[in-house]
């Protein structure tokens, strides 16, 4: 019994100490993706400031690969100190249980939530020469041309991927996935007109509807953008149509709570400070925030959500 009372001391006395003395090294900011897509940028956004707060630097790390799996099991199985967080999207807890048959890592027990970080709005687009003006347009001309419209994405189980199901379950149309490596990929081909049409970020999105090489027709959260003034909502003509994808922190189980709330503390102020609510403004991502216990309700809920779409379109990944 001593034996076992002095274990307990030691290993609470040592979580404890570790805590007080967090952070203590540079902070690893994971990052699933490959760079340049729309989570990339407000993780960068972040990082600098949060640095600031924390006194530590918090290097972005892209670790992309294996629909995101890749780069969340490194953090699963990373020391849980806080020194290692896992930025991501729906993908590594909401989604990829339901697409993936097997995870290297257990999304309900090896990974805690922190916050959420942002809303990063989608905006349904088409090559500039798609003869199309408005998303009721489109599902018009994808009706009539069923099998022969393609919609581009980031790869399989991406945020762009399930987007693009959840436009055909709700619009009632055969549009073809075709999934690349990556944002900067598929950009590319929907720019050449290989693929005709796509659901991404704004961010990602903004510079080429500003250059009429695509067209907006609808962004896909329940609330119009001051970034796309004057494009309707998708759920405009697709009542409830919601496919933004919440960023948040993740962090290892077994993470002692005093360090899970001094990052909850620092990320929450950096998101309601100023400088970073204008440099997401700029590119059309929403700031969010909230506590542990409420980012783990909202992955329930989204888990929920994806799992029936994902069933509904029978998206794998092998």
């Amino acid at each position: 019994m001593i034996k076992q009372l002095l274990a307990i001391i030691f290993v609470t006395g040592t979580a404890a100490t570790s805590a007080q003395d967090f952070p203590s090294r540079p902070i690893r900011l994971i990052v699933p993706f490959a760079a340049g897509g729309g989570s990339d940028i407000v993780a960068r956004a972040l990082a600098g400031p949060l640095s600031t707060r924390l006194g530590q630097p918090v290097v972005v790390e892209n670790k992309p690969g294996g629909g995101a799996t890749l780069g969340a099991d490194l953090v699963a199985k990373a020391p849980a100190d806080g020194h290692t967080l896992l930025y991501t999207t729906p993908g590594p807890q909401m989604s990829n249980p339901y697409l993936m048959a097997k995870l290297p890592y257990d999304p309900k027990t090896d990974l805690l939530p922190v916050s959420s970080v942002a809303v990063v709005p989608n905006v349904l687009v088409v090559h500039k020469d798609v003869p199309v003006a408005s998303v009721k347009d489109l599902i018009q001309y994808a009706k009539s041309r069923p099998g022969k419209v393609n919609y581009a994405s980031a790869g399989t189980g991406a945020s762009s991927h399930l987007a693009g199901e959840l436009f055909k379950q709700s619009a009632g149309v055969y549009v073809v996935h075709i999934p690349y490596r990556g944002t900067g990929q598929a950009v590319s081909d929907l720019l050449s007109g290989h693929v005709q049409m796509a659901i991404d970020s704004i961010a990602v999105f903004k510079p080429h509807i500003d250059s009429g090489a695509l067209k907006a027709l609808g962004v896909a959260t329940t609330q119009r953008s001051d970034r796309l003034p004057g494009t309707p909502t998708i759920s405009e003509t697709l009542p409830g149509f919601d496919a933004a994808p919440i960023n948040y922190i993740s962090v290892p189980a077994k993470t002692p709570a005093s360090v899970i709330e001094r990052l909850n503390r620092e990320i929450n102020a950096v998101l309601r400070s100023p400088e970073v609510t204008e440099q997401l403004a700029k590119v059309g991502v929403i700031p969010q925030g909230n506590t542990p216990a409420q980012m783990t309700a909202l992955i329930a809920s989204e888990s929920r959500k994806w799992q029936a779409v994902i069933r509904y379109s029978g998206a794998k990944i092998d």
